[in-house]
């Protein structure tokens, strides 16, 4: 197939080049200096011009909780244009096949655990990453819509859980979870500090998989795109606390301190678990233990830093 792939030198955009099921089709991945997706004349023409048999959206503005509370309006408003311009100008070039990445944030605050896909839409979304939840619902939305005017087109959204992995940001200020853990204690190993940070009491629970999984189910998934429901969750199905995640990034990193915790910050949701019911019926789990994917993120990590790059 020729596929074209938003956000192809990302975290995920670069998992889902360098896995074994990019082989053999012709991937088509501009960078944002090349195509500015926030612009849809740029990106009609651009989808116009390439008419692609398959169209996977994996661009976005991404950030961790700091982020997301210091730039709401950018992440919604740069989220929802780069979605609705990659969508629109993929039905309008007349691609038949879209896989739109979307984000456990798109799930109400209050909504039962394991999320169900079909609680999607029916609640008020958590205020730490509100603005960035609304728009990949809405773009979400938008190819359940399209589908429906238009059943010739098979546009589908995953639903990953929260990522990590190869090529991932660790830069605090704009970092999810686990990077952050993982600069976080490097550095205080490297100092030889003797105590760690947590904010809030550690207690909140996240599911995390690793970025290469995701390109997985991605390739997995793009084979049977016919046979997927409009949003199915992707993700391990289990789930660990903030202070277990510490522990384990430590114990990868060989630091042996305490951990402290400053009850004052925000900690987000108490906790997000996907429902993956869906995805097992399909006959696809993710292989990475979370042991493996610190190690293997972490020496991605200290291969940057040698190269002076983190």
């Amino acid at each position: 197939m020729k596929v074209f792939l938003t956000g192809g030198r990302g975290m995920v955009g670069r998992a889902i080049r360098e896995h074994a099921g990019a082989r053999g089709h012709q991937i088509v991945a501009p960078t944002s200096d090349e195509l500015d997706l926030t612009d849809r004349p740029a990106v009609m023409a651009a989808l116009a011009a390439e008419r692609p048999d398959l169209v996977i959206h994996a661009a976005g503005r991404v950030g961790g909780i700091q982020a997301n509370i210091a730039h709401p309006a950018a992440f919604l408003t740069e989220n929802m244009d780069m979605g609705l311009n990659v969508v629109m100008g993929a039905r309008a070039a007349g691609v038949t096949q879209l896989l739109n990445l979307g984000s456990s944030c798109m799930y109400p605050h209050d909504a039962p655990n394991p999320l169900a896909e079909e609680s999607l839409g029916h609640g008020a979304l958590e205020p730490t990453n509100e603005g960035y939840g609304l728009a990949k619902l809405a773009v979400a939305r938008l190819c359940s819509f399209v589908a429906r005017e238009q059943p010739e087109l098979v546009y589908r959204t995953l639903i990953p859980c929260n990522l990590y992995g190869l090529h991932d940001k660790f830069d605090p200020k704009v970092s999810h979870l686990l990077p952050a853990i993982i600069r976080k204690i490097h550095e205080a190993n490297t100092r030889g500090d003797d105590t760690v940070e947590i904010w809030g009491d550690g207690t909140a629970r996240r599911e995390f998989m690793f970025a290469a999984d995701l390109a997985d189910a991605v390739w997995y998934m793009a084979a049977r795109i016919g046979t997927l429901p409009d949003c199915l969750n992707i993700g391990p199905g289990h789930d660990h606390s903030i202070n277990d995640y510490y522990a384990e990034a430590a114990r990868v990193i060989g630091w042996e301190g305490t951990f402290t915790h400053d009850l004052s910050r925000p900690a987000g949701m108490r906790r997000k678990l996907m429902s993956v019911e869906r995805q097992k019926a399909l006959g696809w789990a993710p292989a990475t233990s979370l042991a493996d994917g610190i190690a293997q993120t972490y020496a991605h990590f200290l291969d940057r830093v040698e190269r002076g790059e983190a």
